[in-house]
């Protein structure tokens, strides 16, 4: 499947991810673990559903996912990809090499979708969190996890950084009430600071009916 060319706007992006996949696990698997376990309770069921793993990265959400439901695990990195897939082998997953920003999913598709650790790595945020409001099914929900500024909140270091950071892994001066603009059909159920003083946040949000 062709790489859609948003990420090869930002070529080093995709080589920096390339050559961190075999250590990311190592960095950031343990930190993260329960506040991945926290944010997928959302997931919890009865019933059968389709959920989209939207930036899946090396899969550390899929041994912490419940077993009844049909995934599709999408990321923009054939590498992230492969090393996920020994992850999901107990689950029921179709595999898919693409865009977090320009899905390659009809409108209304999935019951869930899953936004763990990308919308604050993709160039545009705003996109990729309207992206998946579109393939989301009306009454269905949104789980993210991934560091936010809030509105007005300075971080002048991190805004610093953020030139140098979006090219090689991830921006740090994302205000999340911003991207959520792009997306007017979802209102937030939940909002809850989990790392690094409320940086990183568990935010879950519904789609309208």
């Amino acid at each position: 499947m062709k790489i859609p060319t948003d990420y090869r706007s930002n070529p080093l992006l995709r080589i920096s991810y390339s050559l961190i996949a075999p250590f990311y696990d190592l960095v950031i698997e343990r930190p993260m673990r329960a506040a991945r376990k926290q944010s997928l309770s959302a997931l919890t069921g009865d019933k059968a559903e389709k959920v989209l793993l939207s930036g899946l990265g090396t899969g550390l959400d899929l041994p912490l996912l419940p077993a009844l439901h049909h995934y599709t695990a999408l990321d923009f990195n054939a590498g992230m990809l492969s090393r996920a897939k020994a992850r999901g082998a107990n689950l029921q997953v179709d595999w898919i090499l693409g865009d977090s920003m320009a899905l390659p999913f009809p409108d209304a598709h999935f019951d869930h979708v899953v936004l763990h650790l990308i919308t604050a790595v993709v160039p545009e945020p705003q996109r990729c969190l309207a992206e998946a409001a579109r393939v989301l099914k009306p009454g269905g929900s949104v789980i993210l996890f991934d560091k936010f500024l809030r509105p007005q909140q300075r971080a002048p270091l991190r805004r610093l950084l953020t030139p140098l950071s979006r090219r090689i892994a991830t921006r740090m001066d994302v205000v999340f009430e911003e991207v959520l603009l792009a997306a007017p059909d979802l209102q937030i159920v939940s909002d809850v600071p989990m790392l690094a003083g409320g940086w990183f946040r568990g935010i879950v949000l519904h789609k309208m009916k």
